[in-house]
């Protein structure tokens, strides 16, 4: 029986959908890499006997992975870090393969409802969206990055059109006093650019941006699918929810790249060389969404998608996987 308490600080999108994809069996060895508040994890060791281990950087998940390890005993076992790093941590407690891997991307409902955290405009708080509470915070990038960086930041990673006119309000503002709260932000924000016809908050898409910047989302993201190439196991499965754009198109150019689905000369050549090399084989080919059954109960598996892999028996690839668009230093 499915475990997924919409009360829950962290409602698990889509959870019927990974665990049907993930498809665990006695004995194997799986991986949450973002682990939260164990939503995927409690499912997955309740549907068969495997041995998981759980990742996550953010020091508030460690009193749900110590209740779980209690629960579960020897089948469980937390590590905190980024998931990005996962080869490195699996390696320091002696495992190299695994049989599966379930990432959860972004930010999660547990992390956007705490004030504190400051990953909501909607919510007065420190300007701040560490997942890992350690780093340059988003009140520093903002007070600090030039007018350039700024707005490279908010058009690259939050699709922000009129990403120089907030970018210049910021800096004028910022000379008078530094931002400090979400709200300052927000409203800076607010009263820059007109609302138009949108119905999302004018500053939804500077927010998305600066957590992504501080927390290096996309660059972990990057790490953890070349990560999960080497770590799998033939017949070994990859389980990715995403909920942003940018974040869907690495995992499904990273897919596309992995599974020798590149374009032919002509319809009539088959890339038999890039076929044979192929380390992974798409599990799903079409993306998975939530259905109008979840939707009722939770509006923001509304952006959820899944895409999922399973490992050949070929090797990984030698050149990195590396899509990124060149972004500022986050120093």
């Amino acid at each position: 029986m499915i475990e997924n308490d919409i009360d829950n600080p962290h409602y698990s999108v889509l959870m019927a959908e990974v665990l049907d994809t993930l498809a665990a069996k006695d004995n194997e060895v799986i991986v949450d890499g973002t682990f939260g508040a164990g939503g995927y994890s409690r499912n997955i060791l309740n549907a068969a006997e495997v041995k998981l281990y759980a990742i996550d950087r953010d020091p508030n998940a460690v009193a749900a992975a110590d209740a779980m390890k209690a629960e579960y005993t020897d089948r469980f076992e937390f590590l905190q870090g980024q998931f990005g790093d996962m080869q490195s941590l699996l390696a320091d407690v002696g495992v190299e393969r695994v049989d599966g891997i379930v990432l959860d991307i972004g930010i999660s409902s547990m992390q956007i409802d705490q004030a504190e955290r400051g990953f909501s405009f909607m919510r007065e708080g420190p300007l701040d969206m560490r997942m890992s509470v350690a780093g340059m915070s988003a009140a520093d990038v903002v007070n600090k990055f030039s007018e350039a960086e700024l707005a490279r930041i908010f058009y690259i990673l939050g699709d922000e059109k009129r990403s120089y006119p907030i970018a210049g309000a910021i800096v004028r503002q910022r000379a008078e006093k530094p931002f400090e709260t979400t709200l300052e932000l927000a409203n800076l924000v607010e009263n820059t650019i007109k609302k138009g016809k949108s119905k999302i908050h004018v500053a939804t898409k500077v927010f998305q941006a600066l957590r992504i910047f501080v927390n290096q989302e996309l660059a972990e993201l990057v790490k953890s699918l070349n990560a999960a190439e080497a770590l799998l196991k033939p017949g070994g499965r990859l389980v990715i929810v995403s909920f942003h754009s940018l974040e869907d198109r690495i995992v499904k150019n990273f897919l596309k790249s992995r599974t020798g689905n590149v374009s032919a000369p002509s319809r009539h050549v088959m890339v038999v060389e890039e076929l044979a090399q192929s380390s992974f084989t798409l599990i799903n080919r079409k993306v998975i969404t939530a259905t109008k059954e979840e939707l009722e109960v939770n509006i923001r598996s509304r952006s959820a998608k899944l895409r999922a892999a399973m490992r050949t028996d070929a090797p990984s690839f030698d050149e990195y996987f590396n899509p990124l668009p060149e972004m500022p230093n986050l120093a």
